[in-house]
């Protein structure tokens, strides 16, 4: 466990990758979000005003997820650690960064909704389909998107070093064929609606636990090809 602990600690070295980029793209995806509410309120138009930019820093995390691995793995070999406590250890760090940017999120969508959006109803973080199961809802959903987000640069990260770019762009290659079969086939049965339908019954809670689930996957995978990547 100390050993561990000593991977999070190795990972946070510099807080800029965990900490600081993270948080420095949230207040800058934020200020430029209300500066264009507050923009659109002064012209006349009431809202409600909502917009995309609270995406940004959860997918900053992908690149984190990629840098975890790619920069300090193999610095974690030089000293000695196991491949086992480097996974863990990296996924606690992935853990508390996720559930940094979760609380921002809950308690930024509990201040918009008790003061109208900043008094200009414009709304950054308390979208309606996220926040609808209350903040905790909105804090596991946030949590678990990061999370996945971080995951998928650590996974295409261990590929990357384990077979090389080629491999790699051919599984993300393979992935967006079959995102465009599934979506020809959607289409081609006309079942949009039951697609729609199914999605928004599912709320965020739901979603988020079917992408803490495809998270738990990924992270299986990479451990295992870790253990047979060569630093």
């Amino acid at each position: 466990m100390n050993r561990t602990v000593n991977v999070v600690r190795m990972q946070l070295i510099n807080k800029q990758t965990f900490v600081w980029v993270p948080l420095i793209v949230l207040g800058a995806s934020f200020a430029m979000s209300i500066a264009i509410y507050a923009i659109l309120n002064s012209s006349g138009l009431e809202g409600p005003f909502y917009g995309g930019g609270s995406q940004a820093p959860l997918w900053i995390l992908l690149f984190v997820g990629i840098s975890s691995l790619t920069l300090t793995f193999p610095f974690s070999q030089a000293m000695s650690v196991t491949r086992r406590e480097f996974f863990f250890g990296t996924m606690l760090a992935a853990a508390m960064c996720a559930a940094l940017l979760a609380a921002v999120f809950a308690i930024g969508g509990l201040i918009e909704e008790a003061t109208n959006g900043w008094g200009i109803n414009g709304y950054f973080f308390a979208l309606d389909w996220v926040v609808e199961d209350g903040a905790p809802g909105a804090a596991f959903f946030y949590f678990v998107m990061a999370m996945l987000i971080f995951m998928l640069g650590f996974w295409s990260a261990t590929v990357y070093k384990r077979s090389g770019a080629l491999v790699l762009t051919l599984i993300w290659v393979g992935v967006g064929v079959l995102l465009l079969v599934a979506i020809w086939a959607i289409t081609r049965f006309e079942v949009w609606g039951e697609v729609i339908s199914s999605l928004v019954g599912l709320g965020a809670v739901g979603l988020a636990a079917w992408g803490l689930l495809l998270t738990l996957v990924l992270g299986g995978i990479s451990y295992l090809t870790l253990r047979r990547t060569v630093p």
